[in-house]
């Protein structure tokens, strides 16, 4: 029974601080949500890339959601020693692993399909909302200025866009010189194609690549403690009378 105990309060622990992080990201989330510009003002270009493909309030709501959740369920379980809650907690888990093993599948062969995709759903909102739409276009600039990158795919992307329209040229950064490192301005038409600026899909892409060790590490360490998890919960399940 010494294991046992040992075992229940490190679930407990351990959930605790699930809980926490869930309770977290649920603020930061509100937060971002209800005073997005603040968020932006704060932490800069290191927010940008996340909000470029995703309305960042809301995963966090969802993920923070979903923390507060399984933090709850585990810590419920262990303290009470709830049969019904950890068979919970354990299936939520084995959920979201396979979850993130299919989406890992997806994203190292589907690729391709994905750019895709993604092409369909955010070129048309740059066409319509660049230029016009104050947070979407700070948002823009924070990634591509970041990144080093223009629009999703290249300088097309904002033909016919509210900031093209009324200016007459592209965002400075279409036209960045990395020979040395400077914008060329104006930005027209031409400069922008003379100078070929990679797509933020492709030089987000190129980045994870080239930090593949680090992400793919990130990756098992995350794996490697739902699977503990789960683990832990089954034990305390099967030991519960």
């Amino acid at each position: 029974m010494g294991c046992f105990s040992f075992i229940k309060v490190m679930m407990i622990l351990f959930n605790m601080l699930i809980f926490l992080c869930g309770a977290a990201l649920l603020a930061v989330g509100i937060w971002v949500s209800v005073d997005g510009p603040s968020f932006m003002k704060i932490f800069g270009p290191m927010s940008s890339t996340a909000m470029q493909f995703v309305n960042v309030g809301y995963f966090l709501i969802a993920a923070g959601a979903v923390l507060f959740a399984l933090g709850f369920l585990g810590c419920y379980g262990a303290q009470t020693e709830n049969k019904c809650a950890l068979m919970t907690f354990f299936f939520i888990l084995l959920l979201i692993f396979i979850a993130e093993v299919a989406a890992a599948v997806v994203a190292l062969v589907y690729t391709t399909l994905a750019e895709n995709f993604l092409t369909v759903v955010v070129v048309p909102n740059i066409k319509k909302e660049y230029g016009s739409q104050k947070d979407f276009t700070q948002v823009w600039n924070s990634t591509m200025e970041g990144l080093k990158c223009c629009g999703f795919t290249n300088y097309t992307d904002f033909e016919g866009s509210p900031y093209v329209l009324s200016s007459g040229t592209f965002p400075p950064y279409c036209c960045y010189n990395s020979v040395n490192h400077s914008l060329v301005e104006p930005c027209n038409s031409v400069s922008a194609h003379n100078m070929s600026v990679q797509g933020c899909f492709k030089q987000l892409l190129y980045d994870i690549r080239t930090n593949a060790v680090t992400v793919g590490g990130v990756a098992a360490g995350i794996g490697g403690l739902e699977l503990a998890a789960m683990i832990v919960s089954m034990y305390l399940y099967c030991n519960l009378e």
